[in-house]
């Protein structure tokens, strides 16, 4: 795997990825603006999925479960700046502003803003700085920031309703989200922080719930979904066991194998 970044600073970095596929589940700290030089990147949420291509701009907000495919793409590699819109810059940001917030908020959604002149713009002008020898200037670091912040308000009239929310995750049904984002490879830490829960907490709370152990859950709802794709969607195994939540195509077939008598390749 051939991954490299550069940093103009810890919030600002250059992605280039040059080998087959690049696949991770994760759940952002921070709010990430990002935008596509080359490449695809495929982003898997509970309830929808997004494709990303070349010259595209897009917003993934923080703390949501998402699975993440990086592609080369017609002989260039994945490539990408990324800016970190961090909880403590955009207080900052927001704290001589009265921020405009809607009551109704979609959840999970990725912002998209395909190749928006202003935001291209600002983003573009990062590029000459990856390659400085010396320190990137702190307040030039800053100023990008802000431009871009507020480029974000400007054209999204919306979009304080997503950065200026600062609350962190309190306990909710679990049932629900379980049921909505099983498929995604993620620690049980990250699935207890998620639903409001210390670890002890949340297996405790799980299994008086749905009277399994979570692994066990997880991994029976992960094949039924990839089941389903295979007999429904035509789908082949290749194409399925990243998205239903397993780490490589070995463990899912042995896995699949022992849950329904036949190896995932013989479904018709």
């Amino acid at each position: 795997m051939d991954f490299h970044f550069k940093y103009i600073t810890p919030d600002i970095k250059l992605s280039t990825y040059d080998d087959k596929l690049f696949k991770t589940e994760t759940v952002f700290e921070y709010h990430m603006l990002v935008w596509f030089i080359s490449g695809e990147t495929k982003i898997i949420q509970a309830d929808k999925t997004y494709l990303f291509k070349s010259g595209d701009i897009f917003l993934i907000p923080r703390n949501h479960l998402a699975t993440i495919i990086n592609y080369p793409k017609d002989g260039k590699p994945h490539k990408a700046v990324v800016m970190h819109l961090t909880t403590e810059r955009l207080k900052q940001f927001y704290s001589t502003l009265d921020p405009v917030k809607n009551s109704f908020r979609e959840e999970a959604t990725i912002y998209s803003f395909h190749k928006h002149p202003l935001l291209e713009s600002c983003l573009a002008s990062l590029i000459p700085y990856f390659d400085m020898q010396e320190s990137f200037p702190e307040h030039i670091a800053n100023l990008k920031i802000t431009e871009a912040i507020s480029i974000l308000r400007e054209i999204d009239q919306n979009i304080d309703t997503v950065l200026a929310d600062f609350e962190e995750p309190g306990k909710i049904d679990l049932i629900s989200f379980m049921e909505k984002n099983y498929m995604f490879n993620m620690p049980l830490e990250r699935f207890g922080y998620l639903t409001g829960r210390s670890l002890s907490t949340f297996n405790r709370d799980f299994r008086k719930a749905f009277l399994v152990t979570p692994q066990r859950w997880l991994t029976q709802k992960r094949l039924e979904l990839a089941y389903y794709h295979l007999t429904e969607k035509s789908k082949k195994p290749s194409d399925v066991y990243m998205e239903v939540g397993f780490e490589d195509l070995s463990h899912f077939s042995y896995a699949f194998k022992k849950q329904y008598g036949f190896a995932p390749s013989l479904v018709r």
